[in-house]
């Protein structure tokens, strides 16, 4: 179980997901097969993957069936296995690759320019402090 404030924000991106489908997402992942109306929708899978990406810093699909499992079991009831969960999550990539360009222009900051990007750069550690660098000096 989680607690009331991660509970709130889990319905918060619900309802959003729930919006953004049906306004524009729905069109990206239409199934032209007998199993048109599965028992966990869509909407349910998107918001589990982006609940414990954005709040528990999970990033690995087996970490976030397992999350999903244990933790959000009450909230979705149907789902499954893990495999089922990453065919589901694999066949929606066109609908989160529409939904991660449609985050990025709505909640983009208004000083924010899309013809200049910043890159900030991290040194990279080529060897062991106790060894001679063979790569770089």
């Amino acid at each position: 179980m989680i607690c009331e404030a991660k509970s709130l924000k889990l319905i918060k991106i619900y309802l959003y997901i729930c919006e953004r489908y049906n306004e524009e997402l729905k069109y990206h992942c239409q199934r032209f097969t007998n199993n048109n109306e599965p028992k966990l929708t869509d909407q349910e899978i998107i918001t589990i993957y982006l609940f414990a990406v954005n709040e528990e810093q999970r990033c690995k699909i087996k970490q976030i069936h397992l999350f999903a499992k244990d933790y959000l079991g009450s909230w979705f009831a149907k789902l499954g296995s893990y495999a089922a969960f990453n065919n589901r999550i694999n066949r929606l990539s066109t609908v989160f690759s529409k939904l991660g360009s449609s985050l990025i222009s709505e909640f983009k900051p208004d000083d924010c320019s899309l013809e200049m990007s910043l890159l900030d750069s991290m040194p990279i550690v080529t060897c062991s402090g106790k060894r001679k660098a063979l790569v770089a000096n």
